[in-house]
């Protein structure tokens, strides 16, 4: 068991090294015995190399090459190595250059702590031995292979967060939904219907609700077949749903029964709003396939009418009863009408 372990290890640490190679390493430095000291002692790590001569150039070699470890000398002509780190740093979101390591080179003891408390990872003082520099530069890309890792880690997550939201709207928008006329359904209506009566209660504003029942629909279904009766009613929801305001809620109540929320809306409006619909359901005309050929089909609905407040509805379930009440009436004294609470 332990041998495996340490296999195991020296496996990762093999994974490891093998991960730090082909990564890229920019040197800044205006003395260029420093970058060609540099590049000699760790040229056999298989890293490659971008060298700039002042602080702009690194700016431009950053966008340019996106290397993986910043070395820059503390002092350069124009912008120095703690200038450019300042705004590496400030500029280290997804949006700028991202996360790269500095390490900064000075042959002054001093100025350390400031380089420090400025966001470079690490420091080091000229001269300094090549032993130490590899080290120091495998450990800092090594942390850049972390960040790297964490932050593809997290886009992942983004990105499954973001799946399941959508799988989370698309399942309660499903729950909500009649899947034949793509209307909300009667569970979803009730819950409309609170609260838009709270609110017509609470402002004394006027909120109406009809009713509608298409008429004969067993025998529509008895003559033509249940698949044209499933037409009618997509129908009769398009129908509806286009002569209705946006604001207006329009559910598939039931069978062939569909019910309609109007806020704001009198009963001189909301009379005119259902006799628009019983108008456009009198005018479709359907083609219905038979072994006799194509026949067209006619329709017509009735529709019960009520509004809230008055003397026949008190509450949410008395307002739907009253139409209720009316659509009977209406297809008691003929169908193809609308009757309203007065």
């Amino acid at each position: 068991m332990a041998a495996r372990r340490k296999t195991l290890e020296a496996t990762r640490r093999e994974d490891g090294l093998r991960s730090l190679k082909a990564r890229t390493i920019l040197v800044a430095d205006d003395d260029r015995g420093i970058v060609a000291q540099v590049r000699a002692g760790l040229g056999d790590s298989g890293y490659g190399f971008v060298e700039c001569q002042d602080g702009t150039q690194v700016l431009s070699a950053i966008r340019a090459h996106q290397p993986d470890l910043l070395l820059m000398d503390v002092e350069m002509p124009g912008l120095g190595g703690v200038e450019v780190c300042r705004i590496v740093k400030a500029n280290q979101g997804a949006s700028g250059f991202g996360f790269i390591p500095v390490i900064l080179m000075t042959a002054r003891r001093t100025g350390k702590v400031e380089g420090l408390e400025l966001g470079a990872d690490d420091y080091l003082i000229k001269p300094f031995d090549m032993l130490e520099l590899s080290a120091r530069v495998k450990s800092m890309l090594r942390l850049k292979g972390l960040q790297d890792a964490l932050v593809d880690k997290n886009r992942e997550l983004d990105r499954a967060n973001k799946e399941l939201e959508e799988k989370r709207l698309e399942l309660l928008q499903l729950s909500r939904t009649d899947g034949l006329t793509g209307l909300i359904n009667r569970r979803h209506f009730e819950e409309r219907l609170s609260a838009e009566f709270a609110r017509s209660e609470r402002y004394r504003s006027p909120l109406s609700c009809f009713l509608l029942d298409i008429d004969h629909f067993k025998r529509v279904n008895d003559t033509w077949g249940h698949p044209f009766g499933d037409v009618v009613l997509k129908e009769v929801a398009g129908v509806a749903r286009r002569a209705l305001r946006d604001v207006d809620v329009l559910a598939r109540y039931g069978g062939e029964e569909l019910v309609a929320l109007l806020p704001e809306t009198s009963p001189e409006e909301a009379w005119r709003a259902a006799e628009r619909v019983r108008m456009g359901v009198e005018a479709m005309r359907l083609t219905a396939q038979t072994e006799r050929g194509p026949e067209t089909v006619k329709c017509t609905a009735s529709i019960g009418v009520a509004t809230f407040p008055s003397d026949s509805s008190d509450s949410a379930e008395s307002l739907v009863s009253a139409a209720d009440q009316c659509l009977y009436v209406a297809k008691e004294n003929g169908r193809n009408q609308v009757r309203q609470a007065s």
